[in-house]
């Protein structure tokens, strides 16, 4: 699921281009078919994704933050990032900066697929 939010936030694949099907998806990551099944319905159920009728399945527009999302991303997966990096002795500097530089080729694919 990260890896297709984080191509739809980069740009990499297209609000309207054809998702992969499920027997696709499960080939190429080497995930069992019914995992991708559950990935791409999950996927619909959050509005990643829309199943169109005769057409397939399609990349949606990204959602929409709901209320609390932004204080569980602060509160849950900065938590997470930092405690493994603290685990594998990172610099709080030093996960800024790749927190940085990540974050700016996030900016710079999303800028690149608008133009």
């Amino acid at each position: 699921m990260y890896a297709a939010q984080k191509a739809i936030l980069s740009g990499e694949i297209l609000t309207g281009q054809p998702f992969p099907s499920v027997r696709t998806l499960a080939t190429d990551l080497h995930i069992h078919p019914n995992t991708a099944q559950k990935v791409i319905q999950h996927l619909i159920q959050l509005r990643w994704l829309d199943a169109r009728p005769g057409i397939g399945t399609v990349v949606g527009t990204p959602p929409a933050a709901r209320r609390g999302e932004r204080k569980r991303l602060l509160e849950q997966e900065v938590e997470q990032l930092l405690v493994e990096a603290k685990r594998v002795g990172v610099s709080f500097h030093d996960v800024v900066q790749a927190m940085s530089a990540k974050w700016n080729e996030l900016e710079r694919a999303a800028g690149d697929s608008e133009t």
